[in-house]
């Protein structure tokens, strides 16, 4: 993004104001108004969403006690997400990107709040199975139009630091959501721990109200409309177009296939393997997340010193090892440690790659390019949870676990045969 002057929509009456981008760019991101409320928003709804990280499970696990039935959940959640991500760039290129975020953030609050509402009456499973497909569809077009607008409120040169700090402060209320959902959980049931969830998206929709987005300019507006396959297609050639785009997009199809159902994979080792409760179950996701904290903070500063290359590819590997790990952790503390060490090197690794495709994209393709890569990213992942979780109820953990961990170590050594080894460094801090 150029300095100078930028047209920005002013709170909730949506007039315009000219912002200096100079001063916006040399004040520490805590300082900008804008930025400032955004990411509090996105805190506050992942605070709520921890909540339905580990309730939507449980509620499935206490209900029928079943693994599989829990990756099945997960599964058809993911291919929701994947048929979503096929038009949601399309949708954000074109729409005005604030109200499109709020309107998402409203939709969940409604969906997530019908389940504890239904479960007054007594337990429905099948209301899970209808809710989260539509959850997590909007919240696809909800993380694509997210990505869209990062850059306009930072500018280029702060993507990584931004995208750090979005994800340490997130991760930070994951710390204590799923702690306080295993609580809830304990004490009420599940089903309470998902009003909670609930109402932070109507908090989350409530501070997007009084930010101030960039307006694109003219020559960032897209052109003639077009079908949903070609906007697809535009998006697919431009990573195509892209040798480490190109290769990430590969590289991450098999990891999203290996690792989307992993925490359903530490719930049931919690829960059958080892014999705990649910607040234990909160106790470790908590203690996990303080990876993900540590991991987005440390991102940028390993990025300079590395490049994004050994950057991107060490955080695979170390994914890797954690996952093999954790299906022979016996002890509560072991499955923390390891849980926490795989989510700080997937922190390290989406920020890396979330900050390369922004500072790469154009910003008329911006919403289009991130919709085709997550749409081809998570294709083959809904089918990777129902496996790795089947395969763990007929085999074990312990096996499945250390199978889909050497895998991972292996996709980090072929990244060393692709463009992705000679990424350098980056002007991004």
């Amino acid at each position: 993004m150029t300095h100078g002057a930028a047209r920005r929509e002013d709170g909730p009456g949506g007039s315009a104001e000219t912002v200096d981008d100079g001063l916006r760019g040399t004040r520490p991101l805590w300082r900008q108004r804008d930025f400032g409320i955004f990411w509090a928003a996105q805190t506050l709804s992942v605070l709520g969403d921890s909540f339905a990280l580990i309730a939507l499970p449980l509620l499935v696990l206490d209900a029928t006690g079943s693994l599989a039935r829990m990756g099945l959940l997960t599964a058809v959640g993911g291919a929701a997400a994947v048929v979503a991500a096929v038009f949601a760039g399309a949708v954000v290129d074109r729409v005005d990107r604030r109200r499109l975020l709020i309107a998402c953030d409203l939709l969940r609050m409604g969906l997530y709040g019908a389940v504890p509402l239904v479960w007054l009456f007594g337990p429905q499973i099948w209301l899970l199975y209808v809710v989260l497909p539509l959850c997590e569809a909007v919240g696809m077009l909800f993380a694509v139009g997210y990505v869209t607008v990062v850059r306009g409120l930072v500018g280029t040169e702060r993507l990584t630091e931004a995208n750090g700090r979005l994800n340490a402060t997130a991760a930070a209320a994951g710390v204590l959501g799923p702690l306080c959902a295993g609580l809830v959980a304990a004490w009420s049931g599940p089903a309470a721990a998902v009003g909670v969830d609930a109402a932070s998206f109507g908090v989350s929709a409530t501070c997007l109200w009084f930010v101030r987005f960039r307006r694109r300019a003219p020559d960032e507006q897209p052109g003639e409309r077009t079908g949903l396959w070609r906007d697809l297609r535009t998006g697919v050639t431009f990573l195509h177009g892209h040798p480490v785009l190109r290769s990430l997009t590969v590289l991450l199809f098999v990891f999203s296939f290996l690792t989307l159902g992993i925490h359903d994979l530490v719930i049931y080792h919690l829960k059958h393997d080892l014999g705990h409760d649910d607040g234990t179950v909160g106790t470790v996701m908590a203690a996990g997340a303080l990876g993900t904290v540590t991991g987005a903070l440390l991102v940028a500063r390993i990025r300079r010193r590395l490049g994004f290359g050994p950057t991107w590819t060490g955080s695979v590997a170390g994914c890797g090892l954690a996952f093999a790990g954790l299906g022979w952790a016996r002890d509560v503390p072991v499955v923390a440690a390891l849980s926490a060490a795989f989510l700080a090197c997937a922190a390290v690794g989406g920020t890396c790659s979330l900050s390369l495709r922004q500072e790469v994209t154009p910003e008329h393709l911006l919403g289009r390019v991130t919709s085709a890569f997550w749409t081809l990213h998570y294709a083959a992942a809904p089918i990777g949870a129902a496996v790795l979780t089947w395969a763990a109820e007929e085999q074990g953990t312990t096996p499945v676990a250390l199978a889909a961990g050497a895998a991972c170590v292996l996709l980090a050594v072929a990244a060393l045969f692709t463009p992705v080894r000679g990424a350098g460094r980056t002007v991004s801090r």
